[in-house]
């Protein structure tokens, strides 16, 4: 019986744990690695047609978004998961493979130019329909019995709709060892969703760790807090761009602006429109829309009893086609757009962003995390000036960090999660964390008197000895690269800009008095020769 980390490993992206017990190979989550933790996502380390089984912990595409390769390349199982978490992956796996085929296109129209060969994306539509055919949906906590020597059961996990905790009974040669799998609990008292459920009871348990270093800040009132940033930036006739995941956190924001509405709160402009622009978001929030009998909290619950709509007000739309989205910039009033990616590297944000950063009076309200060498943490992180669609674009619009809004447990959230098994499980394994998240994380632990640590990449892990079977390694990286434009440091553009300028006044200057020249290029030699001592 061992258990084998392919994925999150000391990353934030890219989950996927493999646990072997009785003969069978069971993947837990099978997602895309996504911004720095990006490598070949054609890689997955194991050959899919000697998978058995595979559960999703939810719908994310770092959890989920290689089920198409997987199906691709010979797996032939099923895939279970919850009711809620099967329906968004239905939207949101063809909307992957749309991207896909659409960067394929985009590579092959470029590398035609340039001879190079033709690419293939990583999976089609025509993968993801065939993947959405094997899910298998399980209510939250009913015990099943997935094949001879393992049961499980789905907990709320209070992520995401139909987020789920994995247990898992695992036995093998007259011995069981229960294993728990977070998948990635929620942050506390969020709209819609319950909080995470505790589980007390597990010999293993693999604990995410995005927030195990950190509390979230701002614990006021999401909906005043929001108003405020509203109010102020109407008031100078700016526009709020929110980037924002279109599958929960889209549906979050709306359901605060419901409220802001109701309560007259934006008073420099209490009609202001808002506008969805994302197809994606538009069917997710259909989806959160529908039946949610089994997966809201209370309030949510109380609201659909009394016949709110919990996501529609005066003044919504939800644009769908590409040029009601150019449109938008053309429009003067002072609106909202909320609008994909979250971080700002895709999507229909980055038009709003290019029409909008450069004028002060507006405003661009990052909700979500930003992770490292996403567009959006090189907004976060004060850039200047940036270069989007070969143009160079000041950053002027006033940027805005609402940290306390995120759908990750914190630092405490997490300790108190893991307090309530008793006693302590045998190991606890710490994934889903930058590497110094977790390192950090698995100190603080081991202080607390758990045995943990963080999970190496392809580390393999032996369940009854309780011991490490194969050690792993870092996580492996792309080679290195020239940094994207847009990601260069932050004063770099100035500094271009000024040296084109010196280079300019160099050649204008091709016939002045050899005795200025000489001046000149001394000066330069010694800020040269300073620059690089």
């Amino acid at each position: 019986m061992k258990l084998t980390f392919y994925g999150a490993a000391k990353t934030v992206t890219g989950s996927c744990h493999c646990l072997e017990v009785a003969g069978k190979r069971i993947l837990i989550d099978c997602g895309l690695q996504q911004g720095r933790d990006e490598v070949d996502n054609a890689q997955l380390g194991f050959h899919p047609g000697e998978v058995d089984y595979v559960f999703v912990t939810h719908a994310h595409i770092d959890h989920s978004g290689r089920l198409p390769l997987l199906i691709k390349q010979g797996y032939l199982g099923g895939i279970y998961t919850s009711r809620l978490t099967a329906e968004l992956l239905s939207i949101m796996l063809r909307d992957s493979a749309h991207i896909q085929e659409m960067d394929a296109e985009y590579e092959n129209r470029k590398g035609k130019r340039a001879g190079r060969a033709p690419v293939e994306p990583l999976y089609t539509i025509e993968d993801a329909e065939t993947t959405l055919t094997r899910l298998q949906e399980f209510n939250y906590g009913e015990k099943h019995t997935l094949c001879e020597g393992v049961e499980f059961r789905f907990v709320d996990a209070g992520h995401l709709l139909g987020s789920s905790i994995v247990e898992i009974w695992a036995t093998e040669d007259g011995v069981t060892k229960k294993l728990v799998f977070s998948g990635d609990l929620g942050n506390l008292n969020q709209p819609i969703i319950r909080n995470p459920q505790y589980v007390t009871e597990a010999d293993y348990v693999i604990t995410e760790s995005t927030y195990g270093d950190r509390n979230h800040e701002g614990e006021g009132s999401y909906t005043e807090d929001l108003a405020v940033i509203l109010d102020e930036t109407f008031a100078k006739g700016g526009n709020v761009i929110i980037p924002a995941f279109a599958v929960g956190r889209t549906q979050e924001l709306l359901y605060f602006i419901r409220e802001i509405k109701e309560q007259g709160l934006v008073k420099s402009y209490p009609d202001f429109p808002v506008f969805v622009d994302s197809p994606l978001a538009r069917s997710a929030t259909g989806i959160y829309s529908g039946d949610l009998t089994g997966y809201i909290d209370e309030e949510a619950v109380d609201l659909v009893q009394d016949g709110i709509a919990m996501f529609t007000f005066p003044g919504l739309e939800l644009t769908e086609s590409a040029e009601e989205s150019k449109q938008l910039n053309f429009d003067t009033r002072p609106k909202v757009i909320i609008s994909a990616s979250g971080m700002c590297d895709a999507g229909r944000v980055r038009h709003h962003l290019k029409h909008n950063l450069w004028r002060p009076e507006c405003a661009v309200v990052f909700v979500g995390f930003q992770a490292e060498g996403s567009f959006g943490r090189h907004l976060l992180n004060g850039a200047e000036r940036v270069k989007m669609f070969g143009e160079e674009i000041a950053v002027r619009a006033r940027i805005v960090n609402f940290k306390g809004l995120s759908s990750h447990a914190d630092h405490d959230a997490l300790v108190d999660w893991l307090a309530h098994f008793e006693p302590k499980p045998d190991h606890v394994f710490i994934v889903h964390g930058d590497m110094e998240v977790t390192e950090t994380f698995e100190k603080e632990l081991v202080e607390l008197g758990y045995a943990a640590h963080s999970a190496d990449y392809q580390e393999e892990y032996d369940l009854i000895a309780n011991r490490v079977l194969k050690a792993g390694t870092l996580p492996p990286k792309k080679k290195p690269a020239q940094a994207p434009e847009e990601r260069a440091s932050s004063a770099y553009p100035e500094l271009l800009d000024v040296g084109n300028q010196v280079l300019a006044a160099i050649k204008s200057n091709r016939q002045g008095a050899n005795k200025n020249l000489r001046a000149m290029a001394e000066q330069l030699k010694k800020l040269l020769a300073e620059w690089e001592a």
